[in-house]
């Protein structure tokens, strides 16, 4: 008679990276996944195994952001998504997306306001931030669509009641078009102002498009 099988235990490593690499992201301030699980990894002491999906860690962080900081975190989402409202209304020439932590309620109080624009001309969003008198700085971003390589995107980074803002800016033809998430593969969700507007009011749902 051969020896009984007992079922797998459960394997929890993936469950404490994720959840320590969401200590690291809030506490830290980092905002590569990838660089906080290998921190995550590290700090335990886990040389080997499977390390959880970018969502996994999404999913810690709302846990977290829950647990140990309740009111405190939904008092400042709220504030920056009030902030990225006032800017998309300053940006509306560019027909401004919010997109990232702050759309999807992940915001640490680290996070960055981020912004899509659009425009053929990148150089008028610049003159429009140095008009409304936010210093700012031209920088790059890697974006990709289905299908296709990462694309150097221009953009800017500035601040707005001390709040760190990233701007990148989509040629026209992209309005349609949302990258990919570097998160779970899809396409991003993006809020236009109405949609943040319903947010910040009341939670409503926002699209892809």
């Amino acid at each position: 008679m051969g020896s009984r099988r007992h079922p797998p235990r459960p394997d929890n490593r993936r469950a404490s990276i994720a959840d320590e690499a969401a200590r690291i992201i809030i506490e830290g301030g980092l905002t590569d996944y990838r660089a906080a699980k290998a921190k995550a990894r590290e700090k335990l002491g886990l040389s080997s195994g499977p390390l959880p999906s970018n969502e996994e860690i999404e999913a810690a962080l709302s846990v977290r952001n829950r647990i140990f900081l309740g009111d405190e975190h939904t008092t400042h989402l709220q504030q920056l998504r009030e902030v990225a409202r006032d800017m998309m209304l300053r940006l509306e020439a560019f027909n401004p997306r919010l997109v990232g932590a702050v759309l999807s309620g992940t915001a640490t109080t680290h996070a960055p306001i981020d912004l899509h624009l659009y425009s053929d001309t990148p150089e008028d969003v610049g003159v429009r931030l140095a008009a409304l008198d936010l210093e700012h700085k031209a920088i790059q971003f890697q974006h990709r669509w289905r299908r296709g390589e990462p694309q150097a995107i221009p953009g800017f980074r500035f601040y707005a009641k001390e709040v760190e803002c990233l701007a990148t800016v989509f040629p026209d033809r992209r309005r349609g078009h949302a990258p990919l998430s570097p998160v779970d593969g899809k396409p991003m969700q993006r809020a236009n102002y109405r949609e943040i507007s319903e947010l910040i009011e009341g939670g409503a749902s926002v699209s892809a498009w």
